[in-house]
């Protein structure tokens, strides 16, 4: 396996490569790196596939974007991406892709956008849709707001980062928490932006992999995109949560083979 690097725009880039044969493209969930699918990514290179796994910009040794980014910004960086490695000769299309939690939010708009560049897709306990909020979600929302209006006079708003840190621990969203610089408004970008509408346009043959007790992204989310991806199928592991590929790193690799191969 290689660590290699190159510039995007650029932003220094890092990424992983192992294996040879039609390419994999893995893209890793919020947080992660391309050291989080090391295991996955060892297995499939050793059989008769080239694994390609980058780190976002933002995430493991790729340097942050210069300002906030959204789900299209992200999606022109793996059209980028894509590019260079061509150029390199180390990526050939079409192509296996496949996306973790936020990296399922990227590969499902590239799809929507690119179809003709993919091979097959897999989406893996992804993110990248908003159901109704309930009640819960209501009273966040208001406490946010309150919170807001809270910390506008002038003589507290040296306060208003600390109550918002304060905030998202209480929810135990330690990603906004643990974001730096440009990220926290990124964290923020990339939530926003709804991609119900794309599925529809998804055409590449996909499969869905879902983690039965993710309680990240519940799995009633998987079975919106089974629905709404024409043709989609799913597969569901029994007791295992948001990261399969941290959990059960072999059995993810051979569901992905069998879907691929």
């Amino acid at each position: 396996m290689s660590e290699k690097q190159l510039l995007i725009n650029g932003l220094k880039v890092n990424y992983k490569i192992v294996g040879q044969g039609p390419t994999v493209l893995i893209l890793h969930g919020w947080g992660g790196s391309s050291d989080s699918w090391l295991a996955v990514q060892a297995v499939l290179g050793q059989r008769s596939y080239q694994v390609v796994v980058p780190d976002f910009p933002g995430f493991g040794k790729s340097a942050p974007p210069p300002v906030p980014w959204g789900i299209d910004e992200y999606t022109d960086f793996i059209l980028k991406f894509i590019g260079a490695l061509k150029s390199r000769g180390e990526l050939t299309e079409p192509f296996f892709l496949l996306g973790h939690s936020f990296g399922g939010r990227i590969s499902i708009n590239f799809s929507a956008q690119y179809p003709e560049k993919i091979k097959k897709l897999i989406l893996c306990d992804s993110g990248g849709i908003k159901l109704k909020p309930g009640l819960k979600t209501m009273l966040i929302y208001w406490a946010a707001r309150i919170g807001n209006a809270l910390f506008t006079p002038k003589h507290l708003q040296r306060l208003k980062d600390s109550a918002r840190n304060l905030f998202y621990a209480f929810l135990r969203n330690k990603d906004y928490v643990k974001a730096k610089g440009t990220m926290r408004e990124t964290i923020k970008k990339v939530i926003n932006d709804d991609l119900f509408g794309d599925l529809a346009k998804i055409k590449t043959n996909t499969l869905i992999i879902w983690g039965g007790k993710d309680k990240m992204i519940p799995l009633k989310y998987a079975y919106i995109f089974k629905e709404k991806i024409l043709g989609s199928s799913l597969e569901i592991i029994p007791g295992i949560g948001h990261s399969p590929h941290l959990e059960v790193p072999e059995k993810l690799a051979e569901i992905i083979l069998k879907f691929i191969g």
